[in-house]
């Protein structure tokens, strides 16, 4: 059964004492032992922080009458993040690095509003609206399907706890039909094992052959690429996991990064020129067209599955590779989505500053300093024949929740990059300095010689002069 994870962008970076391309700097920027950029990304700077936002459903029985849903938006429930390296090996003479990433997350009292264990949020009802997803194409299975919801009386919503909802709850649905087919989990949960558990191996360029390629990834799960969309552009594996990113880092690039939770590559384009804890940032964000729909973004098309159902700009149907249960990625409240998914539900307020993803890294050493990764899981529901459940519901892509998994640079780590970007200044000014203190001095040797020579000049006139008189 699906069991939505998400892998997160854990920061870090590569920090590097010094970005020319010298030898030390080019083994300084490499993933290798005993250099700052390898225990920067193995071991990111605290903290990190995921915050949940969870949608009650305030009336239930007029959606499934066909009227607009009432969201009311509760959170967050924070959790801090722990998310360092585990199993690195090294290969190929140091050019490649293996890694996986075990996530822990700890409940943050103080920065949430209430207890997950306690508050409970009514919501759409996933593993009833997968089960029918997946039997709707067969009059058999609907008969059989239909049958079971009856005897568990389960309907199109539920009610659980936040932790249920989050960490997996013993769905009495999927443990009937677990004990007819042992590949379905019994157990529900939008984090279902997730607590303590890796997204797979990864192996990383180590930067050693070139900067630019510093902790890009070059195979997920054994694979160089993906499997889920229509067309190779869609299904490659394109830049870092987005934790770090190469030194000397322009405005004009469009920096990409692989994220295993929404199953596909993203990329990211300059904003904005920031300072973070005075450590200068470039901010870079997704841009519209990374969601946009085919009409406007015609890159886009392989991600329509199945092939040819394309849905409008902002959201992405990831059904297949979350085996199989209708779920729906989209920025939190459909920032940037077309604006018939906003108008649909009741309590969508999309805005910028909330609901955007961004990168604040600093340019010359690649250090990610701040960043939040925003996303909002949905669920596609609509009124399938044979099940009474869904009753006259309207097709809507229906909000569940969303997640900010934020990061800031911690005031010890802030001082640190501080110091080491005063130094580089300090050893870039060198040779200048010797320049100019070198045209400086020569000035004034041709100074000295030029009124050495009037001297001269004017005494033997002089001298002249008398003799003459004389």
């Amino acid at each position: 059964m699906c069991s939505y994870c998400t892998s997160g962008d854990p920061p870090g970076g590569g920090l590097v004492s010094a970005p020319w391309r010298s030898v030390r700097s080019i083994q300084e920027i490499q993933l290798r032992n005993g250099t700052t950029a390898f225990e920067t990304w193995k071991n990111p700077p605290p903290p990190i922080y995921m915050q949940f936002y969870f949608f009650n459903v305030t009336n239930p029985d007029e959606v499934l009458k066909g009227l607009k849903p009432f969201l009311e938006e509760r959170g967050p429930y924070t959790y801090r993040e722990y998310k360092s390296k585990e199993n690195v090996t090294f290969m190929d003479d140091g050019k490649f690095v293996s890694a996986v990433t075990p996530k822990t997350y700890v409940f943050v009292p103080e920065l949430s509003i209430g207890d997950p264990e306690i508050d409970l949020i009514r919501t759409v009802n996933i593993p009833v609206v997968t089960v029918i997803n997946m039997a709707k194409y067969s009059s058999y299975k609907t008969f059989l399907m239909e049958a079971l919801l009856i005897f568990k009386a389960e309907g199109l919503f539920t009610t659980r706890s936040i932790h249920e909802l989050l960490w997996g709850y013993k769905d009495p649905v999927l443990a009937d039909i677990h004990l007819l087919n042992s590949n379905v989990d019994e157990y529900f949960g939008l984090y279902n094992k997730m607590n303590g558990t890796d997204d797979g191996d990864y192996l990383f360029h180590t930067g050693k052959v070139d900067y630019k390629n510093f902790t890009r990834v070059l195979e997920w799960k054994g694979k160089k690429s993906l499997d889920w969309w229509t067309t190779a552009s869609c299904n490659m594996i394109n830049g870092t996991d987005g934790t770090s990113f190469h030194p000397l880092i322009t405005k004009n690039e469009t920096l990409p990064f692989f994220s295993s939770d929404i199953c596909r590559s993203l990329y990211s384009t300059f904003e904005q020129q920031l300072s973070v804890k005075r450590i200068p940032v470039f901010r870079f964000v997704l841009p519209s067209e990374v969601f946009a729909n085919v009409s406007e973004n015609p890159a886009n098309s392989g991600f329509c599955v199945p092939s040819g159902n394309c849905m409008g700009s902002g959201v992405l149907n990831v059904s297949l590779c979350k085996q199989g249960a209708p779920i729906i990625i989209s920025s939190p409240h459909f920032y940037q989505a077309d604006q018939k998914y906003i108008d649909d539900i009741e309590g969508m307020h999309p805005n910028k500053t909330n609901h955007e993803t961004y990168l604040d890294i600093n340019p010359l050493t690649g250090f990610l300093v701040r960043a939040a990764k925003r996303i909002q899981v949905n669920v596609y529901i609509e009124q399938v024949t044979g099940f009474h459940q869904t009753g006259n519901v309207q097709s809507l892509v229906f909000p569940i929740m969303y997640l900010n998994e934020s990061f800031l640079i911690d005031d010890l780590s802030a001082a640190k990059l501080n110091s080491m970007l005063l130094q580089t200044e300090v050893i870039t000014a060198v040779p200048f300095m010797m320049m100019g203190l070198g045209i400086l001095f020569g000035l004034i040797f041709i100074i000295l010689v030029f009124t050495n020579r009037n001297v001269e000049k004017e005494g033997s006139e002089a001298e002249r002069a008398s003799l003459l008189n004389t």
